[in-house]
């Protein structure tokens, strides 16, 4: 086929796996900017067949629609309820394609499910091991930070009343969050000084240092593709990438202050800003906050035709996105411009969706104040 199926990561960690079972570094494949790690636990991609990455991502989808299933049951869903709710993560085409086309946020998916299902539980310190492992596999996991210290400070509290925002944060000091952080911290610590030691200052840069400083310039789904493109050459352009976080960490405090009282919606909330207003944006990126979407649906008032009626928008942005990229990159046409509209267009989209959530959204505790009447 013209658009190959395996996507090009795969090969990369492909390559990375097999210069480890070879004792050399990783980071000697180009391109390879994750943590040693994920060349480790692709090894037998070397060893018994290609596949194994593939299939290693399949079964972490089937997990996490495990995981999802328990985590609703705790949240008050009957089985049946939960059962449907899961089949919306397990029977997406979108994560199906990700994980067979041989991309790693599974992984993710079922780091960051396994984190929420431990909180639930109270079982901080199994949580804390799995946070920080996966701040270690992707950096990006750090925005749950804010929200699961303010949860898990205030959760004996939040049983009462909500306390407001500046109570919370002067509540931020608790035994139980200063054993979660020590925890977590020196999970993704002596993970970085363990693989610093062996692969030194390119497992920083690459697996780190890159993606904060990271300038795009080939077409993505992001508000800031263009920007990056026209300005590559310019001196402004590492300001221009530093400047481009600013709207993503004022939204993300103001959503983690705002909606912690329930763990599940304000991660969902925050991995969504994070994505849309991220300096790349790509597909696979969608899977951080769809694999928590069925923690939300259940507590929407949302009918079914507006909800049939969002998903239908959301899809239709990608589509007007997709087709410009496909005509710059497999038929040559100057379609930058197409591409950068579609670009915004999208993020629109994805902020109306983001409002009627939140506007549709019934809390956890009226959910259950009703349950209990009836």
């Amino acid at each position: 086929m013209v658009v190959k199926y395996t996507d090009i990561d795969y090969h990369v960690f492909t390559d990375a796996s097999r210069l480890v079972t070879q004792g050399e570094s990783p980071y000697n494949r180009s391109t390879y900017r994750y943590t040693p790690l994920l060349a480790w636990m692709l090894s037998p991609s070397i060893y018994l067949t290609p596949h194994f990455g593939k299939l290693l991502f399949v079964i972490c989808d089937v997990l996490s629609g495990v995981l999802l299933y328990h985590i609703l049951t705790l949240r008050g869903l009957s089985s049946n309820a939960a059962c449907r709710f899961s089949a919306l993560w397990l029977l997406n085409p979108l994560p199906i394609g990700v994980s067979t086309r041989g991309n790693a946020e599974a992984l993710l998916a079922i780091l960051v499910l396994s984190t929420l299902l431990c909180l639930q539980l109270k079982r901080h310190f199994t949580a804390a091991l799995l946070y920080g492992l996966s701040v270690h596999m992707k950096i990006y996991t750090v925005i749950y930070a804010l929200p699961i210290g303010l949860f898990i400070s205030n959760h004996k509290e939040l049983k009462k009343h909500y306390r407001g925002i500046f109570r919370a944060i002067q509540s931020l000091f608790s035994k139980d969050l200063a054993l979660f952080a020590i925890i977590a911290g020196a999970v993704f610590l002596g993970l970085t000084l363990a693989f610093y030691c062996m692969y030194g200052w390119d497992f920083l840069q690459e697996t780190y240092f890159y993606h904060l400083t990271r300038r795009d310039i080939r077409h993505n789904f992001s508000p800031y593709f263009y920007m990056f493109y026209l300005t590559v050459e310019s001196e402004w352009s590492f300001i221009l990438g530093l400047v481009a976080f600013f709207p993503q960490v004022i939204l993300l405090f103001l959503t983690s202050l705002a909606f912690y009282a329930d763990l599940p919606l304000c991660c969902f909330l925050n991995t969504a800003l994070f994505v849309s207003f991220n300096k790349v944006c790509t597909s696979q990126y969608f899977l951080w906050y769809l694999c928590l979407l069925p923690l939300v649906l259940p507590h929407l008032r949302l009918t079914v035709k507006q909800g049939i009626g969002l998903l239908l928008l959301w899809f239709t942005g990608q589509g007007l996105w997709l087709a410009p990229a496909y005509y710059l990159e497999f038929e040559g046409c100057n379609t930058f411009m197409y591409i950068w509209f579609a670009g915004l267009l999208f993020l629109i989209i994805n902020s109306v969706v983001m409002v009627q959530i939140i506007n549709n959204y019934i809390p956890k505790t009226v959910v259950q104040q009703k349950q209990k009447m009836k």
